[in-house]
């Protein structure tokens, strides 16, 4: 019987071998290192860029809805974040809050009428210290185009008519669209779009009504 034998080596690396391994590895090293202080550089140079960029479009919005010469704080950073379940969102509710002088001015709630025919529609809903609503516009939504989408101001002034009202104009239980016996024209065709809008604002309205004084005090968080 044949007998197989196995001769196995091993290759020990010279020390010229290992002084190039050396070598790579803290090259690779130093790439890395160099490559991660850049990266950190480059946000940190950019951070506030970027910051700025993205309270721009915001500025705008809020603009829209309470006017800049109301306010001299910083509405974007007096902000405080709200849990209540009659707001029906699915999550907290940023307000922004505008002061003249440190004196309260109004409010801006970014709302969420959950309700619509294609899904969510947030709202940016400005509401005035006295209780009236100083403007209202859409911010997102997956309405049909031609018949829901006339919630944004671009294609209707329809969410215009909503400036000056409050729960006394009209009175609590008008606050519906026409369909459902209440004040406000829904568009043909589209009923359910209009509907949720009136009722994301009620609910803002209403919401105000009972927390006016905590919405405008330091406390930085609100649970029910």
């Amino acid at each position: 019987m044949k007998q197989w034998r196995v001769n196995v080596r091993f290759l020990i690396p010279s020390n010229e071998l290992v002084h190039t391994m050396v070598q790579a590895a803290w090259l690779l090293g130093i790439f890395g290192a160099v490559g991660t202080a850049a990266l950190v550089l480059t946000y940190t140079m950019t951070k506030e860029r970027i910051e700025i960029n993205a309270r721009v479009p915001l500025m705008r919005s809020l603009q829209q809805v309470v006017s800049n010469d109301r306010y001299d704080n910083e509405i974007t950073t007096d902000t405080l974040e709200v849990y209540d379940s009659s707001l029906r969102s699915s999550g907290p509710v940023t307000v922004y809050r505008a002061r003249k002088g440190g004196a309260p001015a109004a409010v801006v709630f970014t709302a969420v009428a959950s309700d619509g025919y294609g899904g969510n529609i947030k709202l940016l809903i400005g509401i005035n210290v006295d209780g009236t609503i100083s403007g209202v516009r859409v911010i997102s939504h997956k309405e049909t185009p031609g018949l829901g989408d006339k919630i944004e101001i671009d294609r209707s002034p329809w969410i215009t008519k909503f400036s000056g009202r409050s729960l006394r104009d009209p009175e609590t239980e008008d606050w519906a669209v026409k369909k459902d016996g209440g004040t406000f024209d829904q568009f043909s065709g589209a009923t359910i779009t209009p509907r949720a809008v009136v009722s994301a604002i009620k609910r803002a309205l209403q919401y105000y009504e009972i927390h006016r004084n905590m919405l405008f005090s330091p406390l930085p968080l609100l649970r029910p």
